[in-house]
This record gives structure tokens, sequence and C-alpha cells, in this order.
């Protein structure tokens, strides 16, 4: 019978430790993302999957802040983010520091996740949008190219933060 291993067993970087190690070509940029409770989701899956920065945009809430900790877990203190008042700012800024953007939303000409390929060598910005309205369509005529979850049941999308995992998962396996 396998046996649950202890945190102090499983050989993770200190917060010191991560913020030096090597990060991948990834950024997350939130798109008026109201819950605190995502935002601290997107840090800790951040965190797990060692992307390079958070962009908070908008309405994001920043740390320090309990409900962010509260899902984060710390993630927020080992995690680099910054804040734009506008995602348009974010996304500019990031088209400067040579990413591709690329908004993870349901339009006529994305591209499903099972069948994204990130151009080699350039790292990408991830926009995910808001709860209710998804990512702008000012953003999204303004990103490089669109990526869509595939989905088979009857709602018509996945949870903020949700969406940032499955996303993750698939790009860095």
């Amino acid at each position: 019978m396998p046996r649950k291993l202890l945190n102090e067993e499983l050989g993770r970087a200190s917060v010191t430790e991560f913020r030096r190690q090597e990060k991948r070509p990834l950024a997350l940029v939130l798109d008026n993302v109201r819950s605190r409770h995502n935002i601290g989701a997107a840090f800790r899956t951040a965190d797990a999957f060692a992307v390079r920065e958070v962009a908070l945009c908008g309405i994001c809430a920043t740390p320090p802040d309990a409900e962010i900790h509260k899902a984060a877990l710390g993630a927020e203190d080992a995690v680099a983010w910054r804040y734009f008042k506008t995602v348009m700012q974010a996304v500019e800024q990031l088209r400067t520091e040579g990413y591709e953007l690329v908004a993870v939303e349901q339009t006529d000409a994305g591209i499903m996740l099972n069948r994204f390929a990130p151009v080699d060598g350039r790292p990408l910005a991830l926009v995910f949008g808001n709860e209710v309205r998804g990512v702008a369509q000012e953003v999204v005529d303004a990103c490089d190219r669109c990526l869509e979850i595939p989905q088979y049941g009857t709602k018509h999308s996945l949870n903020v933060s949700v969406s940032i995992g499955v996303v993750l998962w698939e790009l860095c396996r």
C-alpha cells in the first residue's frame, strides 16, 4: 500500500530558491478577474509550473491580501507579479518584452488547446478573462493568437482558475 509523503519529503524549493531558479517562459495575464480566490489559485498554479510572472490587471486585487493568501498559500510571495491599470497596458508591455500574446477564449479563429503549438524560443503571455465576460474583445483583437480548451458538456466555460491549470498542464507536459 503506498504511503502518502510528508511535505518535508517532497524536496520543494524555498521561496528564496524558487525566486532564483530558472522559470518557464510563460506569463499569466489576468483580465479583470474579480475573485480573490481565483487570483490566489492563479498564483498557486503559477508556482507549481514555475511560471515567470503574473500580470494583475484592472479590478484584480493585489497582494498582500488575506483572501489571495488563503488560496495561494504563500505562492504570492514566491511568484513575481506586476499590476497594470488596464489589460491593454499589460499586453503592450509584454509585447515589447518579446512575448507572444495568446488569449484563452472561445473565438471563431481559436486553436484547440490539444492542437496549439507555441513558437519555439518565444515566451508566451496567456491572457485569462473575467469570470463573467471572459477576455475583453479589445484584448482578443490585440493578441497574436487565441486558444480554446475543448469542452464536451452543457456549460460554455470553465472557472478561470481551472482553465489556468488545464492550459499550463498541457503546455508544460
